[in-house]
This record gives C-alpha cells, structure tokens and sequence, in this order.
C-alpha cells in the first residue's frame, strides 16, 4: 500500500513508520517537525515538510499521487498546555483535521487511521473502559480529539470515507534497534521523567499522591508499547482496505501499574536506586485508568507482544540512554 503519514517525524508516528517500511510499504511522512525530528523519519521513507492547515501544500502532498490511505497523528498533544492555551489546540487539531479532510474527498482517499486519545472519556465511569463509555472529557486536548473523531463520521457519511479511531492510553517505550525512541520538550510522561535520574538529568522523582485508593497508594495508569501501538494502526488500515466500517477501539495492556511499579521496574532495570519525593495529588488525576482492549483484539486481530513492565521500561532505558539529549547531537 502507499500511505501518508501526517505527523511521522513524532513519537509514536516515527515508530509506525519504521515498521510500515519494513513490511514493505510505500511510505511518505508529512511533519511541519514542529515538535518532529527529521532524525526519527526512517529512511525508506520519503519526507515532506509542511502543515497539514496548509492547504496548498496538502493538496500538493496528496492529490493525484495515488495514496491508499492516511495515518493521521499530527496535533498538539500537552494536556496543561491546552488548559492554558485552548485556541492553539482547536486552531492546530481541529482545523488541520478539517483541512486534512476537505483535500482527502478532493484527492479521493477514503480511509483514514486517526491517533485518538483515552484523554476523550475524560473522568472514567467504570474500570477497564469500553468504547461504548460516556465520554466527556476534561481539557480541551481530550475535546479537540473527540471533536475530530466526530467530524471522521459525519464525513464519511457526506463522502464514504472510512476511518478507525485509536484511542490509546499511556503510550511509552522505545523501538528494540535503539535508533528510535521517545523526545519531547518539555517532557510530560512519566517513564522518560524516571529515566532523567540515572542519566543525571534529575536528583529525584515527584510521586503525586500516595494516598489513593490502589495498592500501594499511588495513581494507576495502563502502559501500552510504542511498536504494539505501530502494529495496532497497520492492522488498522489492513481492516480498512478490507472493506472494514468506521469504528473506535481501545488500546492498552488492560493490567496497569502503579508509579511505584513503575519507578521499582526502572530501579531494577538501571541499578539506580532512583529516590522518590512524595509531593500533593495533582487536580483533576484519576486514581485508576485502565482500558478494555477486548474489541481490538477481536475485530483488528491486535495482541500486544510488549507487555512485561520492565521490557517496555528496559526499551526505553536502552534508548535514553545512548540518546540522552534525544535526537539532538
């Protein structure tokens, strides 16, 4: 197949496009790298700079060169930031996903694979989450994305594109090979921040609450593997081309851990002892959030292969560090 991928100079999109060029592909990155790095673009991979709100340049990137689908994981994606900075997220994910749309019914691509967000459920009413839950999310990044999810639908009606809507939960660790893995600036998610102590970036790190209602008093959270997340989108599309429907699945290990488990598993993996400082619950923090994964397995025929905590941890100790200023040199 020949896919575009919006957004593969990123995290979780440098990984999928790894491995759509090892399965043999036609692959071609579209990334304004504002927080990409051209570093991350596998090589089979051709690369096309630009923003997915541009219209001209989508419509050059696209139109008439005869692509099969999209894998759509370009958007701002820090939680606190859109809190603070709502229009930048509406501006950036909502109106690139209209733009993104209006050239692909020009182009006459049809399916599309979306990087959603547990972000849309917001406040969990029962633990695991199903697809079918309440979602009503809590900032605007979880509401720009479920925005985005609707507006898949509604053009599909008006103009038969199809698309599967991936809504994954704690995203983490690193390709095997090392030569991908995860960067952000500033970095939010809690594996890497653990990591930054024995790469002496950092003396300590802050637990949250030690007071919840979990087994040893802090926040559970449902780690899920970036290659099992790469293999989940290609399956996706695999669905699509298969005259699959439009629909939403959840992503996750359905186990969770702990931050305690967590920083024990980083312990064991680096040999630091790794100190911790108890500091107050953040608002807004859930105690648990754990997903159902049941129907992805059933219908995308998706088994997560990276699901021991300390081999998703010791992937991503292999990566930070032999990249410890990520893909800066």
């Amino acid at each position: 197949m020949r896919i575009a991928v919006l957004g593969g100079a990123g995290y979780i999109g440098s990984h999928t496009v790894k491995e759509l060029c090892e399965r043999g592909h036609e692959v071609a990155v579209i990334d304004n790298l504002q927080t990409g790095y051209l570093a991350a673009v596998h090589k089979g991979a051709e690369f096309l700079k630009g923003d997915i709100r541009d219209k001209e340049f989508l419509r050059g990137a696209l139109v008439g060169k005869g692509f099969d689908a999209v894998i759509h994981f370009a958007a701002c994606s820090l939680v606190g930031e859109s809190v603070t900075n709502p229009l930048k997220y509406y501006n950036n994910n909502v109106g690139g996903a209209i733009t993104l749309l209006e050239v692909m019914v020009e182009a006459d691509i049809d399916k599309i694979v979306f990087s959603s967000t547990a972000a849309t459920y917001g406040e969990p009413e029962r633990i695991p989450i199903q697809e079918d839950d309440r979602t009503c999310p809590t900032n605007p990044y979880g509401e720009t994305k479920l925005a985005m999810e609707k507006m898949f639908g509604w053009t599909g009606l008006a103009h038969g594109i199809r698309f599967v809507s991936l809504r994954y939960f704690n995203a983490c660790g690193a390709d095997e090979s090392g030569n991908f893995g995860e960067a952000h600036n500033p970095e939010s998610h809690l594996i890497p921040l653990i990591l930054q102590v024995p790469n002496g970036k950092r003396e300590a790190i802050y637990v949250f609450g030690d007071d919840y209602d979990t087994k040893d008093g802090t926040c559970v959270r449902d780690y899920i593997h970036v290659t099992d997340l790469a293999d989940a989108h290609i399956l996706a599309v695999e669905y699509l081309r298969n005259g699959g429907k439009s629909d939403i699945f959840n992503l996750g290990n359905g186990v969770g851990f702990t931050v305690r488990e967590v920083i024990d598993s980083a312990r064991r993996v680096t040999g630091h002892p790794i100190p911790e400082i108890v500091s107050p619950r953040r608002a807004g923090d859930p105690a648990r959030l754990i997903a159902s994964s049941e129907k992805a397995k059933e219908i995308l025929g998706w088994r997560p292969k990276h699901a021991e905590l300390d081999e998703i941890v010791g992937s991503a100790w292999n990566w930070h560090k032999s990249h410890p200023e990520g893909y800066k040199k």
